[in-house]
């Protein structure tokens, strides 16, 4: 008699139809009501008081528009191995959950992605620049030309 019941249990979760798919816009919308995003000028101050800024914008736009410096650049494609602080892969700089990031894409939407990825591995103080390095660049915040790949931007920071 059990076996009938698993049986019709099984048939009822399989006639139930999975919800329906989110679009982008409303993907966004779900991910960012998770935490606070923040502006160039309070990016800036947090990476002043010590928040690693993490540039995930793909190296054609960091040719053409160069580098905040002391940012750290990550390829989106390795975000979670080189920012998981327990991953055997991760960035000098990945010390603990605790560390605040700020995720830096080229207008703010693939940062909001990242910043949930960041999250569900503990990383509880991962948010993203609002309007990402163009809204930077807007504020009138130090920029500098890209150098060549595998340059150390925290080297070049003017004192942001």
């Amino acid at each position: 008699m059990s076996e009938d019941r698993n049986t019709n249990r099984d048939e009822a979760v399989a006639d139930t139809p999975p919800p329906p798919p989110l679009g982008i816009d409303d993907l966004l919308e779900r991910v960012r009501a998770g935490y606070d995003r923040i502006g160039p000028s309070e990016a800036a101050a947090a990476a002043e008081a010590g928040a690693l800024l993490v540039d995930i914008r793909y190296a054609a736009l960091r040719d053409r528009d160069g580098l905040i410096p002391g940012a750290l650049v990550v390829e989106r494609n390795e975000l979670e191995w080189r920012l998981d602080p327990r991953g055997s892969h991760r960035a000098a700089e990945a010390v603990g959950h605790d560390l605040q990031v700020v995720v830096v894409c080229d207008e703010g939407y693939a940062s909001s992605l990242a910043v949930a990825s960041l999250r569900q591995l503990g990383l509880h103080r991962a948010t993203d620049l609002t309007g990402g390095f163009q809204a930077w660049r807007a504020a009138g915040l130090p920029v500098t030309p890209h150098l060549t790949p595998g340059t150390d931007t925290r080297d070049l920071t003017p004192g942001i």
